[in-house]
């Protein structure tokens, strides 16, 4: 699962990089991470002795208020008067040898000019894994009511391995490229041998790159640096906002610091009990529903849709028309053309967000007509693809937190796949079978694991918890049951589309508001209109 938040936040990367990349040219010692992570693994495993606790380290804040005005500017919600500052800290690579080596992480800040009655800050996770803590920061920070900023700090970080805070980049482009242009919906098994063995090519890559070091990016050891940022932001308690897979982050840090816990906002929640399998299905499931609610909305347009009366037809029209002759692109300098990979990752893309959907309906009827443009700018947007042909580091860091949180016991075999991805091309034509797939992907994965644990947070305060009927990347049973499993949870449901509520409807903005000022928890089972 990737980003909660509008995929055009990716679109920021580039000018943060810009903006923020001379805070980290100092790292701790002249050793790579790589070394510092082998020497970090190899000190733990010769003490095994009850672990010190680490002490947070300072954030070093620098001003970047010019170059992120700058970068923001035009964007709906940049007339705010905002500061943003850029900051830099250090947490211990294994926090069970505290004193060993370390690796830096980059924040972001954004401050509402006019704030009253501060109550800390807002520590924010977009999702992914692999998403970048800081761009969300951006995002938030035009768009997050302004009776939140004006008590809050908001405050988004890169997690270990993404973004600017050491990204993990073992893939390279052209493989990260063939990988998307790749078979969406493969059913022989020489299709699948095709598709598995880039899966292949990306594991052994990054094995070869990070060796043992590959484990170290990790869900409970990000949930742990959290604890550390807490402290070096001056909090008592945490107050945090996560989306989709940060979800898991959040409830990770609850299981593990209950007491720290001030206020949790965990929106398109996981299911943190599905079964891997059960998991996949409920996507691709979700992902389908999402598609044909995007086709009832384009052909009950009164200007009529672009896609005529039958969008599924025509998409599949589409996938055909790419399968024979890859479409080409009207974009100055492109050379790629759109195969059916290409397509699917587009429609992808636009499942997350009914604001996508508009554009995907224009992008289809043009591909149809010879021009993948709008397909190709959908593709890369979701798949953190820039102008110059490089990517961010998503893919990467999504593959390596995924792979290190999974237990090596829910590997699926390419003989597993098969038949799962055959029957669930019947019962899911569009998304079926790369779901199967997808199961396949930490099998060749070699790096130490670290399993997320069981979370109920005994102990700690209210939770809110919110799910979307009409999500179609993380369904809403996975909202229900990680309320349920949380000590303290309390579920909100808006019945509306897409990945994520908040602050997308006025009534799941109210209650998470004042959940978030007021610690005024919601009612259990709030439900929200569309």
């Amino acid at each position: 699962m990737k980003d909660g938040l509008t995929v055009e936040i990716m679109r920021l990367r580039r000018g943060l990089l810009a903006a923020s990349t001379g805070l980290l040219l100092a790292v701790t010692g002249c050793a790579s991470f790589t070394e510092s992570a082998d020497q970090a693994t190899s000190s733990s495993s010769a003490t095994p002795s009850t672990p010190a606790e680490p002490e947070a380290a300072p954030i070093t804040w620098t001003d970047c208020d010019a170059e992120i005005t700058e970068l923001l500017a035009g964007a709906p919600g940049s007339e705010r008067d905002l500061l943003f500052e850029c900051g830099r800290t250090e947490v211990p690579i294994d926090h069970d040898e505290p004193d060993g080596a370390t690796l830096p992480l980059f924040l972001v800040r954004a401050q509402l000019a006019g704030q009253t009655d501060q109550i800390g800050s807002l520590l924010v996770n977009p999702g992914g894994p692999g998403g970048s803590g800081a761009d969300a920061a951006l995002g938030l920070a035009l768009s997050m009511p302004e009776d939140v900023l004006r008590r809050f700090d908001l405050v988004g970080f890169d997690p270990r391995g993404v973004g600017l805070s050491t990204p993990v980049e073992c893939i390279p482009a052209e493989l990260k490229d063939r990988s998307i242009a790749a078979e969406p919906r493969p059913t022989t098994q020489e299709q699948l041998d095709e598709v598995l063995a880039l899966t292949d090519e990306a594991a052994e890559a990054c094995a070869e790159e990070y060796g043992d070091a590959l484990g170290t990016f990790n869900t409970v050891d990000t949930a742990r640096d959290m604890d550390l940022l807490r402290e070096s932001l001056g909090d008592e308690q945490l107050t945090y906002l996560g989306y989709s897979y940060g979800t898991t982050l959040g409830s990770t840090y609850a299981e593990l610091f209950p007491e720290n816990v001030r206020a949790l906002v965990l929106d398109a929640a996981v299911d943190p009990d599905a079964d891997p399998q059960a998991d996949a299905e409920a996507q691709a499931a979700g992902l389908e529903a999402s598609f044909d609610a995007f086709a009832a909305n384009c052909t009950s347009l009164v200007s009529g849709c672009p896609l005529g009366g039958d969008p599924r037809l025509f998409l599949n029209d589409v996938l055909t028309q790419a399968a024979g002759t890859p479409i080409p692109s009207s974009r100055q300098g492109e050379t790629r053309t759109a195969t059916p990979g290409v397509v699917m990752t587009a429609v992808l893309a636009a499942m997350y967000d009914p604001g996508s959907w508009p554009q995907l309906s224009q992008s289809l009827a043009a591909a149809r007509n010879g021009d993948a443009a709008g397909l190709f700018s959908l593709a890369d947007s979701y798949a953190g693809r820039l102008e110059d042909g490089t990517y961010t580091n998503l893919f990467d860091a999504n593959i390596a937190i995924n792979c290190a949180d999974t237990p090596e016991d829910q590997a699926f075999s390419a003989d597993e796949v098969l038949p799962l991805a055959q029957d669930w091309s019947t019962r899911y034509p569009l998304f079926g079978a790369s779901s199967a797939v997808g199961l396949y992907t930490c099998t060749p994965w070699e790096a130490e694991r670290t399993p997320l644990p069981e979370r109920d947070a005994e102990g700690s305060a209210p939770i809110v918890v919110v799910g979307n009927t009409g999500d179609p990347v993380t369904p809403l049973p996975g909202a229900e049951d990680l309320a349920a499993d949380l000590t303290a949870g309390v579920l909100v449901v808006w019945q509306g589309q897409g990945h994520t509520a908040y602050p997308k409807t006025d009534c799941v903005t109210a209650a998470v508001n004042a959940y978030l000022i007021d610690l005024t928890a919601p009612q259990d089972g709030l439900q929200c209109p569309a």
